[in-house]
């Protein structure tokens, strides 16, 4: 088993008032420690944790789509429960680049999708096994229920399948990478963990992600990530696998 940790806390601490939300208690602040485990070498995730795998004979094909392990610590003591929130900023903004025939420049504007959203987690939760919150593709989406891991946020799925009638519905929880193939960009998938000082968002019912990021302003005890790339584009691929 591979750990992967992206920004270390020292870094990341001088981008944190100016890219993220506010501490709560900023005096001494302190930062959490995020990874991703099942990363290989090159920080990538593994095809387990994807939603599309790479097209055979032209047609698309399905990956697991399993949560992948995450784990954290250093939170303040005072910490009353945590946010998980995962997110892709490098997907292209102008859609139809997507699926074109032309590859898309990895300079090409980007717009950020969130493909996990749990919040509500308890203090005691310190780290999520393989497959905790999505284990399986579920046509129309998991339910925006509460596990015995936190409840769940909905996530881009619900709006990405809104338009295909065999698909649509609420997808809560997990779903995990399905880049395209044609980009250049390997795509940096960030985990985000949030420690609260309260127990329970005033939530309303299908928060996303945005709506969880307001929900926690001024209540960010510490804060920090990690990132897991995967690309589906077979040159990046064929390049790491060699």
């Amino acid at each position: 088993m591979t750990s992967y940790t992206r920004l270390p806390s020292v870094l990341f601490a001088a981008t944190l008032v100016t890219t993220g939300l506010p501490l709560a208690h900023a005096v001494n602040p302190v930062f959490l420690k995020v990874t991703i485990h099942d990363l290989d070498a090159d920080g990538d995730l593994p095809d387990d944790a994807a939603l599309c795998l790479p097209a055979v004979n032209g047609l698309p094909v399905r990956g697991r789509d399993r949560s992948p392990a995450v784990e954290w610590s250093n939170a303040p003591a005072e910490t009353r429960s945590f946010v998980l929130i995962m997110t892709d900023p490098d997907v292209p903004l102008d859609v139809t680049l997507l699926r074109g025939p032309r590859p898309i420049p990895v300079e090409a504007a980007r717009d950020t999708h969130y493909h996990w959203v749990l919040y509500d987690i308890p203090a005691t939760t310190t780290s999520l096994p393989a497959g905790a919150d999505g284990d399986g593709f579920s046509p129309h989406g998991k339910p925006a229920t509460r596990t015995q891991w936190g409840q769940r946020g909905v996530n881009a799925n619900t709006w990405l399948m809104a338009g295909n009638p065999r698909l649509k519905g609420t997808y809560a929880g997990y779903d995990g990478p399905c880049p395209p193939e044609n980009d250049l960009k390997p795509h940096g998938y960030t985990i985000t963990i949030y420690a609260l000082d309260i127990d329970h968002l005033a939530a309303k019912p299908l928060m996303d992600g945005p709506d969880v990021q307001k929900a926690i302003e001024g209540h960010v005890l510490a804060k920090g990530e990690a990132v897991g790339h995967y690309s589906l584009n077979p040159a990046l691929r064929k390049a790491v696998a060699e």
